[in-house]
């Protein structure tokens, strides 16, 4: 194989793992195509390609994210991943994990660990990485990396996502929510609503947002109940669309622009969170933005006083 051949089969895992590090997939294809400028520059003729690259994407992505974690303190209200449509890495063995680890409830957690602690829990945990190649990734010892592991799986096993292992009955549910969305019919939302249920938004200062995350069952159902049948009227259309491995939907202005997407977390039969993700700079590669900012007037503007 040609390095363009091997780097180019490689290349839906490089992602994978820069994502989930960054959780941005701007900064992850851009990680990759770095990944790739260096790799195109070198004269090295590394005994596992995999394990050079990966090593190499990994250290570009820690040190992106160390520069990233200092912008989402002064994030503008809540930060949330950018939402990601499809996971391009497949291995069966580790099909389980793979989904757990992508969902924006996971990489929420994710980001309450130190860069080196994410990068070597990623590698390990989520790709199964021995702990040579996880030392030489994180430039730390192999009995650094250990503790680096250990001390990421405690932080993740305190607030682990569980999710519905019936994926037809999590879907099943999901239909029933946006069927009840689209009608605007208060009561059958707030049945599939856990009572505890929050609601957050992401605009960033860039788009509309809740000032702050809606609870409980009855304030969101009312939220959501209110709030689409307006949208629908200006022609604002939503269509169901896996998000991060859950369940999810990305709405569209009339001009078929994404105006934002929305996903779901399901556990014991009810929706336990909905995120949506409104900032515009995170929505590019889902396809042309609307204008958030005019669809909320106009919205506005049709509210009955």
């Amino acid at each position: 194989m040609s390095r363009t051949e091997e780097f180019q089969e490689l290349r839906p895992l490089l992602f994978s793992i820069a994502y989930r590090i960054l959780g941005g997939v701007g900064e992850a294809e851009d990680a990759v195509q770095e990944t790739w400028l260096r790799y195109e520059d070198t004269a090295t003729e590394p005994r596992s390609v995999k394990a050079y690259l990966s090593t190499m994407v990994t250290r570009i992505a820690i040190d992106v994210l160390r520069s990233a974690r200092v912008r989402r303190e002064e994030y503008v209200g809540e930060w949330l991943p950018e939402p990601l449509l499809d996971d391009p890495y497949e291995d069966p063995q580790r099909a389980a994990e793979l989904a757990e680890s992508v969902s924006m409830a996971a990489l929420l957690l994710l980001e309450r660990l130190s860069p080196l602690e994410r990068a070597a829990f990623v590698l390990r945990e989520v790709f199964d990485f021995g702990f040579p190649e996880v030392a030489a990734a994180v430039g730390r010892s192999e009995a650094a990396c250990r503790q680096l592991v250990s001390r990421a799986r405690r932080h993740m096993a305190a607030g682990r996502p569980r999710f519905e292992a019936d994926r037809e009955e999590r879907e099943e549910l999901a239909s029933r929510f946006f069927a009840a969305l689209r009608e605007g019919d208060v009561d059958g939302l707030r049945g599939l609503l856990a009572a505890d249920v929050s609601m957050v938004g992401d605009g960033g200062g860039r788009a509309p947002q809740l000032a702050k995350a809606v609870a409980g069952a009855q304030n969101v159902a009312r939220l959501l109940g209110s709030v689409f049948p307006r949208m629908a009227r200006i022609e604002v259309t939503f269509e169901p669309h896996e998000l991060n491995g859950q369940p999810g939907a990305i709405f569209y202005d009339r001009d078929g622009k994404v105006l934002h997407t929305l996903a779901l977390d399901i556990l014991d039969g009810r929706i336990q969170t909905i995120r949506a993700v409104i900032n515009p700079d995170k929505l590019g590669h889902v396809g042309p933005v609307a204008d958030a900012w005019a669809i909320h007037r106009e919205v506005q503007a049709g509210r009955p006083s």
